[in-house]
């Protein structure tokens, strides 16, 4: 497996001699730390500021519901049987070739959900391609597929082929869509030219009022249908997002496939709830489940297993990858559960990848830790220094699906990781903490100058994010360095952090 996946990288930022920023940081009281953040923050003024700049400005430190509702952009499916030209759609509306296309109907990708824009609207795009053309039941297959990925949606985009017209398959997908009550746009793709127009005006008869005649090969009508799109989208989702409101806090448990999640969700909830079966795989769907753990109740989600190559899956598993990630985007926390009795494969960083990627809070589970030997334990100690060396900040539970053994580990390995997801530093502290660093280890001179940090702030919690404005580009190894020093002084652990930078110049003195 490549090193590159999971080792810090080489050039991380390494500063010499101790220091005393904790001790002095401890010694400072809030009044001191925003005096020098009020300072730095007038010295901002001296710089070309744009108006996103000033908006998040004005917002730092507004006051924080922990509660509230997090609000993500609205969720555009694509939807549709095989070669229609979904994916074509995807790369046009994306202006970039994200999405795998193939002749070959039913091929599958690793990503299926990207981020867009249109008009200044952001919103995600789900393509929902991959579905294999079994020659049993595939009219009800790719409905019933269909419909998984409806569920997730707020609106959809239904791609048919104009030059074949509405199939049997076609027919099954729109009985469908008709009981969803989702908006939906009905797309004729392959329209080239006028003298195709006929072609998508017969599609008229299929009861969702306008086809929208349009060439994703050469982008001809794409326009006028994502202005449409653009007209029934709500503002922000109302399917995904995190459902807090005081509830259970939520738990999507991952893993690649057959390594006991569904074993230990049995186990904490003290009941067979789950098909369990020593074929891989068998969970399809995420169930949610409400379980008392040390006092207090938690919603999992079962999640079905992450096939090693996801181009490979077929029907049902390829949709339940998608589900594995509409679950991630609704928890809070992840729990990654690894096989301690198996060497660590390139599938198991890709999961946590995941995880990562989707900026939720991580705890890595290893489970079947009571089957692991002395000789074992110490070749996962390495492969764990080797693999897993840029998620150290994860808590580590071990653990045993089968028995329940230090099952009890479970709850403050995930308050940890979710204190550190919540956590908000005020500005004061973050600037005084930032003014404290730089000043015992400043960033090295790149070709005779040296980039300074001229304000900090942390522009949201779950997940933590700073901006940082510089007068220079920072070095990802100094920016690593920051992260580190950051988990060390306030606790972010168990959950990612993302460090961006806007790079501002001088204003021009006036003559």
């Amino acid at each position: 497996m490549s090193d590159a996946l999971g080792d810090i990288a080489a050039d991380d930022y390494e500063p010499e001699g101790a220091d005393e920023i904790a001790e002095h940081l401890a010694a400072m009281d809030d009044d001191e730390a925003d005096q020098r953040a009020a300072v730095l923050r007038a010295g901002l003024d001296d710089y070309e500021l744009d108006d996103e700049d000033a908006a998040l400005l004005e917002g730092m430190d507004e006051y924080w519901d922990p509660d509230a509702p997090t609000r993500i952009d609205p969720i555009l499916a694509i939807i549709g049987r095989p070669n229609v030209g979904k994916s074509t759609l995807v790369n046009r509306i994306l202006g970039r070739r994200e999405a795998v296309v193939e002749d070959v109907p039913g091929v599958t990708r690793d990503r299926v959900s990207y981020p867009a824009e249109w008009n200044s609207r952001r919103f995600t795009l789900v393509d929902t391609g991959g579905w294999e053309h079994d020659a049993k039941g595939i009219h009800a297959s790719v409905a019933e597929q269909a419909e998984i990925a409806v569920s997730m949606a707020d609106a959809v985009l239904f791609v048919v082929d104009s030059t074949v017209g509405a199939t049997a398959t076609d027919e099954a997908v729109m009985r469908m869509l008709r009981k969803s009550k989702k908006p939906v746009l009905l797309v004729a793709n392959k329209v080239d030219d006028f003298a195709q127009e006929a072609d998508a005006a017969v599609l008229w008869g299929l009861g969702f009022g306008q086809p929208y005649a349009v060439s994703a090969m050469h982008g001809r009508g794409v326009a006028d249908l994502l202005d449409a799109a653009m007209d029934v989208l709500p503002e922000f989702s109302a399917i995904a997002g995190l459902e807090r409101s005081g509830g259970p806090r939520r738990i999507a448990l991952i893993g690649r496939p057959n390594v006991g999640k569904s074993s230990l969700l049995n186990k904490l909830a003290g009941s067979e709830r789950v098909v369990v079966n020593e074929l891989a795989g068998t969970t399809r769907d995420p169930v949610d489940e409400y379980i008392e753990l040390g006092g207090r109740v938690w919603r999992f989600v079962d999640t079905a297993g992450i096939r090693r190559r996801q181009h490979m899956a077929k029907g049902a598993e390829y949709y339940a990858s998608l589900r594995t990630q509409a679950a991630l985007e609704k928890a809070e926390v992840a729990v990654v559960l690894l096989g301690a009795d198996e060497v660590l494969a390139e599938q198991d960083v890709r999961i946590i990848n995941l995880a990562i990627e989707s900026g939720r809070a991580l705890v890595i589970a290893f489970n079947k830790w009571d089957l692991m030997d002395e000789e074992r334990r110490r070749w996962l100690e390495r492969e764990i220094e080797k693999d897993l060396a840029h998620v150290e900040w994860a808590p580590r539970v071990n653990l045993s699906a089968k028995t329940g053994w230090h099952r009890d580990r479970l709850v403050p390995a995930l308050d940890k990781a979710l204190a550190g997801w919540d956590t908000r530093i005020p500005t004061g502290k973050l600037n005084a903490f930032l003014g404290e660093l730089v000043a015992a280890h400043p960033h090295p001179v790149r070709g005779g100058k040296q980039p300074r940090i001229l304000f900090g702030t942390q522009a949201q919690s779950r997940p933590p994010k700073f901006v940082l404005f510089t007068s220079g580009f920072l070095d990802p190894g100094y920016r690593r360095f920051i992260s580190r020093r950051l988990r060390e002084t306030f606790g972010f652990e168990g959950t990612p952090i993302e460090i961006s930078m806007r790079v501002r110049e001088k204003r021009a003195r006036k003559k």
